[in-house]
């Protein structure tokens, strides 16, 4: 069980890190890199992961002494440029399954904020070490005309050996692309925390669930 549960951590966390890898400077126009944000091309979800992990490793490799120092000022950044190209909303609904049509209004907000803060405190930090060899977005095969896409790509593990990540995107009513579940070797990361969250929902309640959630946002327990 123990070599279960710390290969789903791994996971995870391979997956975080890659999703922010190809993803954090999609917000890029509202920098001051006008440079990079010129590079940034978000008119299909193809081009939007490949021009912004591009832009992203760019970054990193101009701050990355600065981030290692200070881990804040990535989560920041995070926090400022990536999420608003994360459809966290529906994430979060798709993460909280049949439990989130039960919760009121404030303990939907409550969970989304705690969940994301939790995953930026408990993965983001893996972010710092990333470079360019380690990932490769493939070419799309998916329809160009749908509402939904799937993008793929290929992070390499210290190993040398190759795994699939997978970003799921839709499009919203406003014409943009936004991600909403991240999957690796299969293995989706919404999928997996409802599961998890499902059993303490089940066993001690959501309201339960919810402050577990943020005293781990707030770095006072795991």
């Amino acid at each position: 069980m123990i070599s279960v549960m710390n290969r789903l951590f791994n996971v995870r966390k391979m997956a975080w890190s890659a999703a922010l890898a190809a993803l954090l400077l999609m917000a890029l126009p509202e920098m001051q890199n006008a440079q990079a944000a010129a590079a940034i091309d978000a008119s299909n979800p193809q081009t939007l992961v490949q021009s912004s992990s591009q832009a992203l490793l760019a970054d990193l490799d101009a701050n990355r002494a600065a981030y290692r120092k200070d881990i804040s000022l990535l989560q920041k950044s995070i926090e400022q440029n990536f999420l608003p190209y994360f459809d966290m909303d529906y994430s979060a609904q798709q993460v909280l399954g049949k439990y989130w049509r039960d919760a009121t209004a404030e303990q939907r907000q409550r969970f989304k904020d705690a969940f994301y803060t939790s995953l930026m405190r408990t993965y983001g930090d893996a972010l710092v070490d990333f470079t360019a060899d380690q990932m490769k977005v493939l070419p799309f095969q998916g329809d160009a005309a749908a509402n939904r896409a799937t993008v793929r790509s290929e992070v390499r593990r210290s190993s040398g050996a190759p795994v699939a990540v997978n970003y799921t995107l839709r499009k919203l009513p406003d014409g943009k692309w936004k991600v909403w579940d991240v999957v690796i070797e299969g293995i989706s990361y919404v999928k997996s925390f409802r599961e998890d969250y499902g059993l303490v929902v089940e066993q001690q309640g959501l309201e339960a669930l919810i402050k577990r959630i943020e005293s781990q946002a707030a770095g006072k327990g795991k």
